[in-house]
């Protein structure tokens, strides 16, 4: 193993990432516009800016010392020193592209929340770090009560005394406010009072509840999700810029358009590693490969960049022509094209309440669902080529079969308002949870069981490989579905030996059978373990009175950030977060995540010592 090489590699991709924050830099100033509609304060985001600004200093200073280590080393790649570099870099990405969320602070949430049963109080425990999860205080006296829920329902805003008073209909609010903040500690930390802590906008004049900032584990889940393009996150009030500064939801929809094409692609489409690029490609853009399109592959790495930033500026443009301002508009190409699901809206895509708007994005998630080599093809005029392919004629008829029955069993369980709404619904959700973008227009956790399950069931499919997307990718499920079958025939009839065919010609090949198969163990082993290991370390008063959905909201956590989904089921919900779960189950999801994004063997070899040791 030859680490200067490797070292000089990652130092590269660390001036990368600090290069790139300077693009979000411009947005902290409210000149630019940030969104249409709302309730928005525009200040100068001096925080935000701080916090790039810090961040991308020392993302060039690691990327220095990295570089100067490895300094005088001619460039010369073979099989493990490129998976150390794919494996390495995204581990170096998150890092560095967790800084602005931590170094900010950034707000996540309320320290205080009602449980399930929308009766009972519960606050968060920052006592031990690792085990953070939320206490349940019971109920409170119907006075106190009345105030706490009005406390709760502005938001991190705060309220007046005089507002206060008229929305709790108690005489002396900040008396029970205050004999509640002596009778717990941490009510007492929860609660903050007018004058006691400075902020903005005249908030600090406000009674308020505390919101928690964004801890090691916060900060490294948002930044993994960005650049695995999961789109999953921690974050409660994304409209808020006190909380959440426009420059950081601009550099937070950056890691989606970086981890999109792939770090390591733009790395070659640059620098070009001759034979170790087809290495650091294939973990990049993970899949089996049925074009090889191996040679030349620094210009083929180029075309892959020049069709992802064309069709981020075509959606970019016909967002704007929408309605979206630049800001958000960039911002959900960034996360369509990248198949990532950030949004700059608490209601994701759903916030615009537009068909026009969900039909084009639609159509974008199919594109970016689509093998680029395909879209290699296209751009130079093989249409035809589109349409041979067998993995892309699946994936077309998995979105129109899932979909139908989705419209269908849904009319019937009276899920949508009538066909139209079916049909535009139904659409959006299926092409975002197979195409692993998981936008957001309609709560589908509201749905039917059968509708729910139908989607959980969907997130193990994922987009074609060679795509943006995550997820098993679709030619899996059709080879192992094939081998299945050969398996079977041979089990009756031993002496009948029949190839493997895809696309009428043979892929007849025992390691590709091999692969196959044990990269659908190692799915089911990590989910299975995963999901153990989160349900053990989850304490139960998170889900309150409704402790049997635990299983199921583990599993979905589990199964949504393991195929670079988003959003889940339940408590990981179309609506909800992951900010409830203990910084331990959130540094599994960081794990996961990149597991998913990128192929197993890559991170898996990290931890082999026999894979550092010399050739």
């Amino acid at each position: 193993m030859n680490l200067r090489v490797v070292s000089k590699l990652l130092g590269i991709v660390a001036m990368l990432i600090g290069g790139m924050m300077v693009f979000s830099l411009p947005w902290a100033h409210p000149a630019l516009g940030h969104r249409v509609g709302g309730d928005i304060v525009e200040f100068v985001e001096v925080h935000g800016f701080l916090s790039l600004v810090a961040s991308m200093l020392i993302s060039f200073f690691v990327g220095w010392l990295l570089i100067r280590y490895g300094r005088g080393t001619e460039i010369r790649l073979y099989r493990k020193e490129a998976m150390a570099v794919v494996g390495l870099s995204w581990i170096l990405a998150t890092v560095l592209g967790a800084l602005p969320f931590w170094l900010r602070g950034t707000y996540r949430g309320p320290s205080v929340r009602l449980a399930t049963d929308n009766v009972t109080w519960q606050v968060y425990d920052s006592e031990n770090y690792l085990w953070r999860h939320w206490d349940t205080k019971g109920t409170l006296p119907a006075a106190q009560d009345s105030v706490v829920q009005s406390l709760y329902d502005a938001g991190a805003k705060g309220i007046a005394l005089d507002e206060l008073t008229e929305a709790s209909g108690a005489v002396h609010p900040s008396e029970l406010l205050e004999e509640l903040r002596r009778s717990d500690r941490d009510w007492g930390e929860a609660i903050i009072f007018p004058g006691e802590e400075e902020e903005i906008d005249g908030r600090s004049e406000r009674f308020r509840l505390r919101w928690i900032k964004m801890g090691i584990a916060d900060a490294l889940f948002e930044s993994q999700s960005g650049f695995s393009t999961t789109g999953a996150t921690v974050i409660s009030d994304l409209e808020d810029p006190v909380l959440v500064p426009h420059c950081l939801l601009f550099w937070r929809s950056s890691t989606h358009f970086l981890g999109g094409l792939g770090i390591i692609v733009l790395f070659v489409a640059i620098l070009g590693q001759g034979s170790a690029g087809k290495a650091m490609m294939r973990a990049e853009m993970p899949g089996p490969s049925k074009d090889g399109m191996q040679a030349r592959m620094q210009q083929t790495a180029w075309v892959f960049a020049a069709i992802y930033c064309v069709l981020n500026l075509v959606l970019t443009i016909i967002l704007c022509f929408q309605g979206l301002s630049v800001f958000d508009a960039l911002c959900h190409a960034f996360g369509t094209m990248a198949t990532g699901g950030f949004s700059t809206w608490n209601k994701s895509l759903g916030h615009f309440d537009s068909a026009w708007i969900e039909y084009t994005v639609t159509i974008f998630m199919i594109i970016a669902g689509t093998n680029f080599t395909l879209l290699y093809f296209v751009a130079f005029g093989q249409f035809r080529r589109l349409f041979d392919d067998v993995e892309f004629r699946a994936y077309l008829a998995v979105i129109a079969g899932v979909t139908l029955l989705i419209v269908v069993t849904g009319m019937r369980h009276s899920d949508f308002d009538g066909v139209s709404s079916a049909f535009r619904y139904g659409l959006f959700q299926v092409v975002a949870i197979i195409t692993t973008t998981g936008f957001g227009t309609h709560d589908f956790d509201q749905w039917s069981s059968f509708g729910r399950g139908v989607l959980f069931l969907l997130m193990f499919v994922g987009g074609c490989a060679g795509s943006t997307g995550g997820g098993l990718k679709v030619i899996r499920h059709i080879l192992f579905l094939k081998i299945m079958r050969l398996e079977i025939e041979q089990a009756f009839h031993p002496t009948v030996v029949r190839p493997l065919r895809l696309g009428g010609k043979s892929v007849d090949d025992p390691d590709l059978r091999k692969n196959i198969l044990v990269y659908f163990g190692l799915i089911l082993v990590i989910f299975v373990f995963s999901w153990i290991f989160v349900v053990a370390v989850e304490p139960d008063a998170t889900w309150g009175t409704n402790i049997e959905h635990k299983l199921i909201d583990s599993a979905s956590g589990v199964a949504s950030t393991l195929n670079n989904i988003g959003p889940g089921l339940g408590t990981v919900g179309a609506t909800q977060n992951y900010g409830h779960f203990s910084p331990l189950s959130k540094f599994l999801f960081v794990w996961l995540m990149m597991i998913g994004r990128i192929e197993i063997f890559a991170i898996l070899v990290l931890f082999m010592p026999s894979f550092w040791r010399n050739r």
